[in-house]
């Protein structure tokens, strides 16, 4: 028996966050399997390196800058989706920010990371459930992360976020399955990204020793769950480098 799967050839995707870190490795994976996509973030010159990379094998990648973290960004981003795609298939929410206690922080950096990691994530799903409605179906990928249940110190208003996120997805599921909308979490553990503590060389040492996964595969986690059979739904998958030192 083969095993019928979802092609992502001319899919409509919107990534949050895809100019660094799994975001970026997310857009160029989606571009070589033939989708259309849309990104942004908050700064030009990542936003530029990310384009510039996907489009090494596509140039149906489009992307602008905004912020998913205030109501105007969100407005921007999905006029976009309706002007530049004419719809969404897909949306993979993504953007992050990473983020220590909220007593050992300024009062707006705080907010402005529970603003981006959880509203901004909630806001993108509503705009993206209402464009799939119209069409009759529909896919959100959440990157969440293993901190929502490893509450290492330090991390007390990030990990309280992914938890938030970890929540939300698994209750939203539920509530538009029958709208023949599917909803993915994916919780990365430690992965290569700007947002690590750690410096670059660190990283790729880290990464020989197993105990931190490059962003694309991460990437690959993602377009796995975006190419099952339109029956299936992997509801949540939980990626750790083999030697997880902590989450």
């Amino acid at each position: 028996m083969t095993v019928d799967q979802t092609s992502l050839q001319g899919k409509r995707v919107l990534v949050s966050g895809g100019t660094t870190g799994i975001g970026r490795a997310t857009v160029a994976q989606l571009a070589q399997a033939g989708a259309v996509v849309l990104t942004f973030g908050r700064h030009e010159a990542e936003l530029q390196d990310s384009l510039e990379n996907a489009r090494k094998v596509s140039e149906t990648v489009y992307g602008l800058v905004a912020d998913v973290a205030t109501k105007d960004g969100i407005a921007k981003v999905f006029a976009a989706v309706d002007s530049q795609l004419g719809g969404l298939d897909i949306l993979i929410a993504n953007a992050g920010l990473s983020v220590e206690g909220a007593q050992d922080l300024p009062d707006d950096e705080w907010r402005n990371a529970v603003e981006t990691n959880f509203v901004g994530y909630i806001a993108s799903a509503r705009e993206a459930i209402m464009r799939f409605r119209n069409s009759g179906k529909g896919h959100i990928v959440f990157v969440g992360s293993i901190s929502a249940e490893a509450q290492s110190p330090g991390t007390s208003v990030y990990a309280a976020t992914k938890a938030g996120i970890e929540t939300y997805a698994k209750t939203l599921r539920k509530e538009v399955m029958d709208d023949n909308i599917k909803v993915t979490l994916v919780e990365p553990g430690s992965v290569g990204a700007d947002m690590q503590e750690k410096s670059p060389e660190e990283q790729r040492e880290a990464i020989a020793e197993h105990e931190m996964l490059y962003a694309e595969e991460l990437a690959d986690t993602i377009l796995f769950a975006l190419t099952r059979s339109p029956r299936t739904d992997v509801s949540v998958l939980r990626v750790e480098p083999r030697v997880q030192k902590r989450g």
